[in-house]
């Protein structure tokens, strides 16, 4: 197993407030797969991803309870001097703003350079080959000359593709692709969701967030549905969009466009999702939920594996 997440809870405590964004997450990612964690703004996805290498701000993250064990290795108990060698090098992060995540300061080549430097015992040279063969490898047209330019000067399709080489450029075990498509127009999306499939290597895993389960369908194997900081589904993409379990997977799909709902109006989900610290009693969705009975509402589902499938649903 590559990744595994066991009982994962992190708070936020801004105002005098705890606010509970991820609470009590289990999910698991082997070599070789693509999971698409899914849901709406809110749910409790980045927060999730972010835990993994350590990369929510603390104060006023806090982890408060579970595992992270990467490669063997449990993340939240690891030296953070241990931790560093370990980002980068065989845990890769593509943002979901590069504009923000890049340095405005200094130029792209220099920026992937220092990655590879900074793990890897090699010249300034050798370095500098390899930051522009992988500036070519995503795509990047004239890549000696791109590697020269600073983020700025890039547009958002092209600082995305830094972003990945950047990532992918020490060739890790697991990317974790944060929105990485969520700025960009259609086009563009795809340019950068078939350059991820083709830099995927059979012996790594890439941990796929967004709210668009249009990109999931195309790229994940596996696919994982949060709801007000839970997983409240988990199954292989295939068995996922043939049948959902959870309404909440239903009401996703259902809302998605597709050629069946061309010229028709999409279902959209009534309601909002909870406020963080704010979450009802019972099943948290049960308020939404075209089949909630009158015991969602008070009991709170556990999520039960059955038949390789994950299910958080009294009914």
């Amino acid at each position: 197993m590559l990744l595994e997440i066991k009982d994962l809870h992190v708070q936020f405590e801004t105002d005098g407030q705890v606010v509970r964004a991820v609470d009590g997450v289990t999910l698991t990612l082997d070599r070789g797969q693509i999971l698409g964690i899914v849901g709406e703004s809110g749910c409790g996805k980045s927060a999730t991803a972010m835990s993994i290498p350590r990369l929510l701000p603390m104060p006023p993250a806090r982890i408060t309870r579970g595992q992270i064990r990467f490669d063997g290795n449990d993340l939240l108990v690891l030296p953070l001097r241990d931790l560093r060698k370990i980002r980068g090098a065989k845990i890769g992060v593509i943002f979901q703003d590069p504009l923000s995540s890049l340095s405005p300061l200094h130029r792209i080549g220099k920026q992937i350079e220092e990655v590879i430097r900074l793990h890897r015992n090699v010249s300034a040279i050798t370095a500098r080959e390899t930051a522009i063969d992988w500036l070519g490898r995503v795509g990047i047209p004239d890549p000696a000359a791109r590697a020269l330019a600073y983020p700025h000067e890039l547009s958002g399709g092209m600082r995305q593709r830094v972003m990945i080489a950047m990532a992918l450029v020490l060739e890790p075990d697991l990317i974790i692709a944060d929105e990485p498509t969520t700025a960009l127009d259609v086009t563009i999306q795809a340019q950068i969701l078939d350059l991820l499939r083709k830099l995927h290597r059979k012996n790594s895993g890439i941990l796929l967030i967004t709210h668009d389960m249009g990109v999931v369908s195309q790229m994940a194997t596996h696919v994982a549905v949060m709801y007000a900081g839970q997983i409240v589904e988990q199954a292989e993409a295939a068995a996922f969009f043939d049948a959902p379990l959870h309404p909440y997977s239903t009401a996703l799909l259902n809302a998605m466009p597709s050629l069946a709902t061309r010229g028709k109006r999409l279902q959209a989900i009534g309601g909002h999702v909870p406020l963080a610290g704010n979450f009802p009693a019972g099943c948290r969705f049960h308020d939404r939920c075209p089949r909630a009975r009158p015991e969602c509402a008070t009991q709170s589902p556990e999520l039960v594996t059955v038949g390789g499938r994950a299910l958080r649903c009294v009914n």
